[in-house]
């Protein structure tokens, strides 16, 4: 299989593209590399070194000669100072997609989408569960972005899997609790600011078990637009997270809390998603919502 994953060079997107190579497939990364990495992208993949919003770019790298697209590129954060230009960013990405792949003829499309499109939902939050009111651009995006992708499979023959992710951790992971909280103490491990009031508890979805879910929900889902949360059954608070960190780096800090039940604008303080249905195409996740926090604090701690 020849699979397009783009942004390639970030955290999910990068060992997204080492799993296909490993097994045997070819892989074409796109990214610009404004929050990815060049030195993430396996040496065996192919780079296009580019910005999705030129159409361009994505003609340029979806060719017909492609089996499937993995579209993870997007402006991904929550706080974003400049809203207005996330939305249309990650939107025009989606529709470059979508033009490019319907003019090369390629119909298998993975969409990463995000918890944060269900807003303050009631937990656990299933698959169907409406009405879907983000409270961020970022989840407002994404929620357009699906919107844009059910029209393109009911309409133009697009076989699309839709995947809502929890919080991913682990290693090359960035701009998050976890290394926030591994640089903060390693720039004073006597004290760490915790944003909000600590009690904010969200489900954390280990790398490897996202990766594996993806790939199973790729396989065995049949749909002309699937959709599927990605999570665990168990959330962590941030409280347990800065306990976790602070024992892998062998500190004992005092905390202090910034207050509020949000870190920042567009936070959702309580999330984790159901994943029945995720359970009845036969997947569970290895690890749970502190077991993935503890392997990341691990792998964090080493590489940063």
């Amino acid at each position: 299989m020849h699979a397009v994953v783009t942004g390639g060079g970030g955290f999910v997107g990068s060992h997204l593209a080492e799993a296909l190579l490993a097994d045997g497939h070819t892989v074409t990364v796109v990214d610009d590399f404004s929050a990815g990495r060049r030195a993430w992208v396996p040496d065996a993949a192919t780079v296009h070194a580019g910005d999705l919003t030129d159409p361009d770019v994505a003609q340029h790298a979806i060719t017909p000669d492609v089996d499937l697209v993995a579209h993870l590129a997007s402006r991904k954060a929550v706080n974003d100072a400049d809203p207005r230009g996330q939305f249309a960013d990650n939107t025009t990405m989606v529709q470059h997609v979508i033009a490019a792949m319907t003019d090369a003829g390629v119909t298998d499309l993975i969409y990463t989408s995000s918890s944060t499109v269900y807003g303050e939902a009631p937990r656990p939050t299933p698959e169907d569960y409406a009405p879907l009111e983000p409270i961020s651009a970022y989840g407002a995006s994404k929620l357009a972005a699906e919107g844009l992708i059910s029209v393109a499979a009911h309409t133009q023959g697009l076989d699309a899997t839709i995947l809502r992710f929890a919080n991913v951790v682990g290693p090359r992971l960035r701009g998050a609790v976890v290394p926030d909280f591994i640089e903060k103490l390693r720039a004073d491990p006597t004290e760490l600011e915790i944003l909000g009031n600590g009690r904010q508890a969200k489900s954390y979805l280990d790398i490897d078990d996202c990766i594996a879910a993806l790939r199973h929900v790729y396989n065995h889902a049949d749909a002309p637009c699937a959709i599927y949360n990605l999570g665990t059954r168990t959330t962590t608070t941030v409280d347990r997270i800065a306990d976790i960190v602070a024992a892998e780096l062998g500190v004992a800090p005092t905390y202090t809390y910034t207050g509020g039940d949000r870190g920042w604008t567009g936070d959702v303080p309580q999330m984790r998603l159901s994943i029945e249905k995720l359970a009845a195409l036969g997947f569970e996740p290895a690890h749970s919502s502190d077991q993935a926090i503890e392997r990341a604090a691990a792998d964090l701690a080493a590489e940063l």
